[in-house]
């Protein structure tokens, strides 16, 4: 359910260019990214993301001089539209969204869930994949680990001549990269030992299909088909070139908005009434 959520948001946001459709996507997943990260982890990935997207925003104005609005004329003499600084705008928001919804999905969809999914199908790609998700965020740790440790015993990178910082970072690679070639080895014996390979070998795992993932999965199945149907009809449809224009606003492309939305909120909404379940259990016992 997971994964299939996560596909479902990812490919709306970077073929949507709506400027409704952008907003809600935005939103959604800066406070889906608040749900798993708190705040701090927003925060940090905004002191990237921001100076990224304001780029993006004024870039495209500069290179791009389509558009009928002229606002003024740039020192080389290309003429400043309204319509090249609104699309990067748009192109900006998305790509804001784009970068928080993976952020999530690192954080939910974990390598034994990746693995779960797609072990039997592409046993080989999927085990490649898991471990270069969990390669960065687990290489992090560690730096993390080894740098408090050489600062324990005066080693801080931080503090001393230009060269002896130097002489500190190359002890801590040499560290990581023996630490990095020492678990691989462990990895490759670990997998021997459990019959990676082998024909006819079986594989553990903690999830079942029950009830209420059923539900989910027709729930995000109606919403992701009624969304396509609004695409393929033209509700989803903003120009920003030559003018900016996009579908008529009514009954059905409201409908598709509000399809959107809750499509966005459905992780949001099912914690939040399993915390109400929660509370009303605490509180009846």
């Amino acid at each position: 359910m997971n994964f299939l959520y996560f596909a479902l948001v990812l490919v709306f946001s970077m073929f949507f260019m709506h400027p409704v459709y952008l907003a809600i996507s935005l939103l959604c997943s800066a406070v889906y990214s608040v749900k798993l990260c708190g705040g701090e982890g927003l925060r940090a990935q905004m002191k990237f993301i921001l100076p990224m997207t304001l780029f993006i925003a004024l870039i495209n104005p500069a290179f791009s001089h389509a558009g009928v609005t002229i606002l003024a004329y740039l020192p080389s003499g290309n003429p400043l539209t309204l319509e090249s600084i609104v699309y990067g705008v748009a192109a900006a928001a998305m790509l804001a969204a784009v970068i928080i919804w993976f952020s999530c999905f690192n954080a939910v969809m974990t390598t034994d869930k990746f693995v779960y999914l797609f072990g039997r199908v592409i046993p080989a790609m999927s085990l490649v994949l898991s471990m270069t998700f969990r390669l960065v965020p687990r290489f992090k740790a560690r730096f993390r680990e080894v740098n408090d440790a050489q600062r324990c015993i005066g080693r801080d990178v931080s503090e001393g001549s230009i060269a002896e910082r130097l002489k500190k970072a190359a002890s801590i690679v040499s560290i990581m990269i023996t630490w990095s070639l020492e678990s691989s080895v462990e990895t490759a014996d670990s997998m021997k030992s459990r019959g990676y390979g082998l024909s006819g070998r079986t594989a553990f795992s903690i999830y079942r299909l029950d009830g209420r993932d059923k539900c989910a999965l027709v729930w995000l199945l109606l919403c992701g088909f009624y969304i396509v149907c609004g695409w393929a009809v033209g509700g989803m449809e903003f120009h920003y070139y030559p003018t900016i224009f996009g579908a008529q606003s009514g009954a059905f492309q409201i409908s598709f908005m509000l399809a959107y939305l809750l499509l966005c909120l459905t992780p949001l909404i099912l914690d939040a009434t399993e915390d109400e379940k929660w509370k009303h259990l605490r509180s009846a016992a």
